[in-house]
């Protein structure tokens, strides 16, 4: 087997990041960053640790032009998500769920006692940047 190493990162020095403080976003989650652009000179990555309180969600919101993917490590989340959030998945410990670019989406920690926890990588070194809120009232159809 051959192995195809990268010239130019080759003799990159491998960065650790110690997340010692939650930082604002637009969807108001603590987030501690772990890995992006800015912590770790990533190109194409970001990785993150997401906090739902007990009971907490997140405003509703759009990840325009980039993939999620999410893993539990604790708790139980309902994803209201698509046109008007009406759609709807659990996730739960040891779940994936990958969310695609420009799906509007809403979190929801099923417990009202213990927070959730996961981990956010995204295909983007700069997410926060393309986060946009969403208005699922935009896309509710008039009674």
């Amino acid at each position: 087997m051959q192995v195809d190493i990268d010239q130019a990162h080759a003799n990159a020095s491998l960065v650790v990041v110690h997340p010692d403080r939650e930082i604002s976003t637009v969807q108001r989650l603590p987030y501690f960053v772990g890995l992006s652009a800015e912590t770790a000179g990533t190109r194409a990555l970001s990785m993150h640790l997401v906090v739902v309180p007990p009971g907490g969600h997140a405003e509703p919101h759009v990840h325009c032009g980039y993939e999620t993917g999410i893993y539990v490590l604790e708790g139980r989340v309902e994803t209201r998500y698509g046109p008007g959030l009406r759609q709807s998945v659990i996730t739960e410990a040891g779940d994936f769920l990958f969310v695609p670019p420009g799906v509007p989406h809403q979190p929801f920690n099923l417990s009202d006692t213990a927070p959730a926890r996961a981990i956010v990588a995204r295909n983007r070194p700069d997410e926060q940047e393309k986060v946009l809120p969403y208005d699922p009232a935009s896309e509710n159809p008039a009674a």
